[in-house]
């Protein structure tokens, strides 16, 4: 009886990380730009004030949907990593500058070293817009986890991943991440909620 009860468990346990699993899935390969109050890069490591190849790849699409006029405003995040002098957010609103965007409409969130830090950082920064809605930019496989993160926090969003992320082109990278925010969205989900 008692081997049965944990057997139940353990299936139980196995087929909801699977369904979280497919989860993380489904919302990365959805690309929900619509017109929105601002666009938002969730940031990733720089190198020396260059953009890591991640983080390029996020700039890069925001850069688009800001040309497409989905948004007047791009929020980029980021702090500053051990032993750096430069955030990430600062390598990207030098980015978006050099790419024409203009400086009053980029608007930094420097002090975030974690997704739910600077997400929180992001909401503070738009409940002084007039709208709540955004468009969430980042790899694929961390859109569910943002936008359980942004719903928690007040926020509209719509997600936007970039297809161009070397983490999206390598297989065993790709799973590596799908599998670590499996675990993260549900555990953010219930941590936004205590």
């Amino acid at each position: 009886m008692r081997a049965r009860a944990i057997g139940a468990v353990v299936a139980a346990g196995f087929l909801a990380w699977v369904v979280m699993v497919v989860a993380v899935l489904v919302v990365g390969a959805r690309d929900q730009a619509a017109p929105a109050d601002a666009i938002v890069v969730l940031g990733a490591a720089q190198y020396e004030g260059r953009p890591s190849p991640v983080l390029r790849a996020r700039l890069d699409h925001a850069l688009e949907l800001y040309q497409r006029a989905l948004a007047p405003l791009v929020i980029v995040t980021g702090g500053t990593g051990a032993g750096d002098t430069t955030s990430e957010a600062q390598v990207g609103r030098r980015f978006l500058r050099d790419h024409g965007v203009p400086d009053s409409a980029i608007v930094m969130e420097t002090h975030g070293r974690t997704t739910s830090e600077s997400i929180h950082a992001v909401a503070a920064i738009v409940s002084a817009l007039p709208g709540q809605r955004v468009i969430l930019v980042s790899d694929p496989f961390h859109m569910l986890r943002l936008s359980i993160l942004a719903r928690a926090l007040g926020l509209t969003p719509l997600t936007s991943p970039t297809r161009t992320s070397p983490i999206s082109t390598r297989a065993s990278e790709r799973w590596k991440y799908v599998f670590g925010e499996s675990l993260k969205a549900p555990a953010a989900y219930v941590l936004e909620r205590i």
